[in-house]
């Protein structure tokens, strides 16, 4: 592995040839530290790495690359993403020498929700380069060691490239022509959009094994497991690009009193079984949205665990 693009543990695992499994953790809205490493100690030693939102659904809360610091610190990797929402071009590349300098190997790019979704809705949204081009900006950084001007840099940023993907947005046949675009700007590992649509889902990864996508970047599966049928309805209602099939939620609804949990939770895990013998599929992403606590459960339940050591 001498020619490791970025040398951290999520790229190693995926050249060493195992199934990745990541997870998720927003930073509090504040700064407590304290509230963030409670978080994360539920992931320690569970996923690869945790991916650090970067004011998600356009909320206030603490630095992403601040977050990905403090958990370097607590032994755990960072995925730490950015989105083209809240930064020009100079504030992208200084965060990204910054970040490299603290540590922080692996990077999502990401456009970011609208600002009207959030709590600042009055705020200007930026958008100076949009994340395919942001994407072909941290490749510029790490294999050519320049800036977006062309300028020297001096010590390179060496990031593992992420980029999400959604498959179910409209058009859907254009999704996966998105996803190559994606990879052709360099992404180096895709985490898709919660699945919950399996039917779409594996109709979107027969096209991306047909174009051989899968062989020119990792992907990682989406999950995020419905704690009820409140959620399973709002997700389905009024989250864009989220596509829930009405089975699923009436699956729930007949779970019973007290037991809606327990039946969300055992979708996912038969999610991750037949992601693990999906054409294509190199991993998970498990964004649990304030359930950390349930990961290990989740982790151990699916036959995930231990997570290998690589060199």
């Amino acid at each position: 592995m001498n020619d490791l693009k970025s040398g951290s543990n999520l790229e190693k695992v995926l050249r060493a040839g195992h199934f990745a499994f990541t997870g998720e953790c927003g930073p509090p809205k504040g700064a407590n530290v304290d509230h963030l490493k409670e978080k994360v100690s539920h992931l320690k030693g569970v996923v690869d790495a945790v991916n650090i939102t970067d004011n998600q659904t356009a909320v206030v809360r603490m630095s992403s690359w601040a977050a990905s610091a403090l958990l370097i610190k607590e032994g755990v990797e960072p995925n730490f993403q950015m989105v083209c929402r809240d930064r020009n071009r100079l504030a992208m590349q200084s965060d990204i020498l910054g970040a490299y300098a603290l540590g922080i190997r692996n990077m999502l790019c990401l456009s970011g929700d609208h600002q009207t979704f959030g709590n600042h809705p009055q705020a200007k949204n930026v958008y100076d380069i949009d994340s395919m081009q942001l994407i072909a900006l941290v490749k510029k950084m790490r294999d050519e060691g320049k800036f977006m001007n062309d300028e020297e840099i001096d010590v390179p940023p060496k990031i593992f490239i992420g980029a999400a993907s959604n498959p179910f947005a409209d058009p859907f046949e254009f999704r996966v022509h998105r996803l190559a675009m994606k990879i052709a700007a360099g992404a180096d590992f895709i985490q898709t959009q919660c699945i919950y649509n399996m039917e779409k889902f594996r109709e979107f990864m027969k096209r991306v094994v047909d174009m051989g996508l899968h062989e020119k970047c990792y992907i990682l599966a989406g999950i995020t497991p419905m704690k009820s049928v409140g959620m399973a309805q709002y997700m389905a209602k009024s989250v864009p690009g989220m596509d829930v099939p009405e089975s699923l939620i009436q699956r729930l609804r007949g779970a019973g009193k007290g037991k809606v949990a327990e039946e969300g939770i055992k979708f996912a895990i038969e999610q991750i079984e037949e992601f693990k013998e999906m054409e294509g599929i190199a991993g998970v992403h498990l964004m649990a949205i304030e359930w950390e606590h349930k990961v290990p459960e989740i982790a151990e339940r699916a036959g995930m665990l231990p997570r290998p050591k690589v060199e």
